[in-house]
């Protein structure tokens, strides 16, 4: 474009020279040529890194900003929401009645409350945005005429890129080279088809590729995208998860508990003609004390603090309470290429049909690739072609004018061939879909199938190769076997898995005899069911027949979203492994949806989690976590409600009793300190994990709790009678032996809730040992020498002995409570 011609497309176009960023319309209404030049770019060298950094400082990185709110703020929020209200209002009361020391203990544990809030909160985003940089998207880039990976985030406009088959466009870009492209713009403009895209066309930030491959001049980054424009924070309805239907059931039960003994606490007071506002005062800190306010944020962690530790293991967790759902996955879905299999193929064998020969099938197959891509496929076969040079020859003389890349919906790849000033098209793909392409099918139909099948009794896979000739018709060229062997830990991580309760179900595109001859080598029974089978048949019978099959083969990506529905109508939790586009769906409708290594980034976008390392053995590895992570969260649970129990229960029996407070309200505040604080170490608590699939068992979790609660109730009330009518003890010395018993056997109560065994079958992490330990040493030297309470000296060590020798019986009680929970369990299923 001359001077004259940019002059006149800027008079045009202001806003482009204010604002320096084009719209989608405009972008689509000019050449390629004039943004090219616009951008001081071309489609041979593209940007040099000088430009690149001078571009980042002008439009910075190609990320949507996110909105971040300040330290200070998150901890103020900290003091905003029902319970610090609570806690509030105690204050106000204390200050009413001038109780300075209650006000400076209740205002401590506010501030406390708070620090810790923060702490936890803190830690889980760090963790959660760790995990995100794992999964950064990708894009192909040319700069200096060299083609590179980058983050997408890197891009900057007049970047030239290439996208292909499952790349989600990383930004506004304009097409420029290539056939065509099919998009999903889906999530941007609600359109559920694929648009086709060609030449000059434009794709927007965000969009899907489902088929073709172009090349792409980057003209829009980050809050200048057609995304980024209309971008809004919509908070859409969500499905609650089983982990937050835990919590909620959890908090409901201790709330409606709470309200009742509260209620009882302060008509008990008002009819004795108590203080009202010591009664509200001490309402108000049993309920801070009751209702477990740290709960979710203690398990949000503890599955943060466990994803940490996944990503180590090569398993990157997207959502966090997928863990849950991995814990309590019963049937995996696993592809069998790449996964169960090396996915490193080589030719095993060259099969030609009628007059052509090897040598034909080798040319024909390298013509129909592109090297660039880096396919396994095409990797074989381009290796094998390098390896003559009377092969290398001829195909250096061809030009390839044109090539559709592979999609798995057509299941072939075609190219334009100009050869000797001839033209011709190649194409592989799926034998069935290349015999189908060619005119002589019925004639070469035995004899491929034949190949077919002897080549599958080996575990071989087949490709079939074609090509035109003058008269355009296509010819079956021949069948290339291809090995692509189990990998060497499959047998035994499957065995591994079907051990642990988790039924692996092969997944493959393959013909039902290859499927079956891989699968009896993986310890997979050979019950292998084509997807035609069951594809339209009545719910009723397609559930029976999914159910009972060992693996399904012949499968095409929409047939995996019907598998996975059909596997939970049966009521299973359902893991599904993908790499593709197409498996997406599949993916986000599987309770763990899991991208494998290699995986697309769109496929890696509706995963739960994405694995950084191939196999099965990454699989069973996050399974494992997994269940140790709900180990820990279940351990916490069962702690929480039982101790919630015990100060509540014998709080008011005692009031109603004895006529008299067991504890003070600031007893009640430091129990509520002193026993939660050791307890954020259960994250990285020493746990076994489960060889069952985990689910949340409430009616279980609340029974074993309540067992402990209210036998650790029996035995501070014991202790009680003990200080008052054996040792003699004061109120006020009674009160501190009370809260002494409280703390100290309370907090030891974490050790019998962490096992379903004895509590020393498993031997608890060192942190929350010395977290336990250090936090009741304190407690022991408060109540000796009394501080903000009556001293009771060296009877701290017999409240010691005796929180030990009630550790030990409660562990038996709770021993003979499971053993009931779970002969109800079984006999409540039959």
């Amino acid at each position: 474009m001359n001077f004259l011609g940019f002059l006149y497309f800027y008079l045009l176009n202001p806003d482009i020279m204010m604002n320096e960023f084009l719209s989608g319309e405009q972008a689509k209404t000019q050449s390629i040529d004039a943004l090219f030049s616009i951008f001081s770019t071309s489609a041979e060298k593209g940007l040099g890194n000088e430009d690149v950094e001078e571009r980042r400082e002008n439009y910075g990185f190609n990320e949507l900003a996110e909105k971040h709110v300040s330290p200070f703020l998150k901890f103020l929020k900290n003091f905003w929401g029902p319970i610090p209200w609570m806690i509030e209002a105690a204050i106000i009361l204390s200050l009413i009645d001038q109780d300075w020391n209650d006000v400076a203990i209740i205002g401590s544990l506010l501030l406390i409350n708070a620090f810790i809030e923060f702490f936890q909160s803190h830690k889980a985003d760090n963790a959660i945005a760790e995990l995100k940089k794992s999964l950064a998207s990708k894009a192909k880039v040319k700069r200096d005429g060299t083609w590179a990976e980058v983050e997408a985030r890197e891009l900057v406009p007049g970047d030239i890129i290439r996208m292909r088959l499952g790349d989600v466009v990383p930004a506004d870009v304009k097409l420029f080279e290539g056939d065509y492209l099919m998009i999903d713009e889906s999530a941007l403009t609600g359109e559920s088809l694929p648009v086709e895209k060609h030449r000059d066309d434009v794709g927007f930030s965000g969009s899907v590729v489902k088929q073709g491959e172009m090349n792409a001049l980057v003209y829009g980054t980050a809050a200048n995208t057609f995304f980024g424009r209309t971008a809004k924070l919509v908070e859409g309805a969500k499905t609650k998860s089983h982990f937050q239907k835990a919590v909620i059931h959890i908090g409901d039960y201790l709330i409606i508990l709470n309200f009742l003994l509260v209620m009882v606490v302060v008509i008990t007071g008002l009819i004795r003609q108590e203080s009202i506002w010591q009664v509200l005062q001490f309402a108000l800190v049993l309920t801070v004390a009751a209702i477990p306010a740290a709960l979710p944020a203690v398990l949000s962690v503890t599955m943060a603090v466990g994803a940490v530790k996944l990503s180590k293991k090569k398993a990157i967790i997207s959502k966090l309470v997928a863990i849950e759902e991995m814990a309590g996955m019963d049937v995996l879905c696993s592809d069998k290429t790449g996964t169960i299999t090396e996915n490193i193929l080589t030719i095993a064998g060259l099969h030609p049909i009628g007059d052509y020969n090897e040598d034909d099938i080798i040319i024909t197959s390298a013509l129909a690739a592109k090297a660039e891509n880096k396919d396994p496929i095409d990797d074989a076969v381009i290796n094998r072609l390098f390896k003559h040079d009377r092969l290398k020859t001829g195909f250096e003389q061809s030009k390839q004018l044109r090539f559709i890349p592979f999609d798995p919906v057509s299941k072939k790849t075609e190219a334009e061939i100009e050869q000797n000033n001839i033209r011709f098209r190649v194409g592989k793909g799926a034998p069935q879909v290349m015999l189908e392409l060619c005119h002589n099918r019925e004639i070469v139909a035995e004899e491929v199938h034949r190949i077919i099948h002897e080549a599958g009794s080996h575990g071989y896979r087949t490709l079939g190769v074609a090509r035109t000739h003058g008269d355009e018709k296509w010819h079956f060229v021949g069948l290339i076997s291809l090995s692509d062997p189990p990998r060497e830990d499959s047998a035994e991580t499957i065995r591994l898995a079907q051990e642990m309760g988790v039924e692996v179900k092969m997944i493959t595109g393959d013909h039902q005899i290859i499927a079956r001859e891989i699968a009896k080598r993986v310890n997979i029974r050979d019950n292998i069911l084509p997807a035609s089978e069951f594809v339209n048949l009545p719910d009723r019978r397609a559930r029976r027949l999914v159910e009972e099959a060992d693996g399904i083969s012949e499968v095409y990506p929409e047939h995996k979203y019907e598998i996975v529905e059909l596997l939970q109508m049966n009521g299973h939790i359902v893991g599904m492994t993908g790499d593709g586009v197409n498996d997406a769906p599949a993916l986000k409708k599987a309770d763990a949806g899991i991208a494998v290594a290699g995986a697309t980034d769109a496929a890696k976008s509706a995963a739960d989690i994405v694995l950084t390392l191939p196999g099965l053995s990454v699989i069973i590895n996050a399974i494992q976590e997994s269940r140790k992570i709900f180990q820990r969260m279940q351990s916490y649970a069962i702690y929480r409600i039982s101790e919630t129990i015990d100060v509540l229960f014998f709080t008011v029996l005692a009031i109603l009793i004895f006529n008299q407070y067991p504890v003070t309200a600031i007893m009640i505040v430091l129990l509520a300190v002193f026993n939660d604080f050791p307890i954020m170490a259960i994250s990285y608590d020493r746990v076994k994990y489960s060889m069952k699939p985990e689910r949340w068992n409430m009616n279980k979790v609340i029974g074993i709790a309540s067992v402990l609660g209210f036998t650790n109730v029996v035995f501070t009330f014991f202790i009680y009678l003990i200080g008052r009518d054996i040792m003699h003890f004061s109120g006020n010395e009674l009160q501190t032996l009370v809260f002494a018993e409280l703390s100290i056997a309370g907090n030891l109560t974490i050790f019998l809730s962490r096992t379903r065994g004895p509590l020393w079958s498993i031997r608890p992490g060192s942190g929350l040992v010395w977290a336990t330990l250090i936090s009741k040493g304190i407690i022991s030297l408060i109540v000796a020498f009394g501080l903000l309470m009556a001293p009771i000296g060296w009877w701290v060590l017999f409240v010691w002995g005796y929180a030990m020798v009630q550790m030990m019986i409660t562990d038996r009680v709770k021993l003979l409570a499971y053993r009931v929970f779970d002969y109800v369990g079984v006999k409540f299923k039959k």
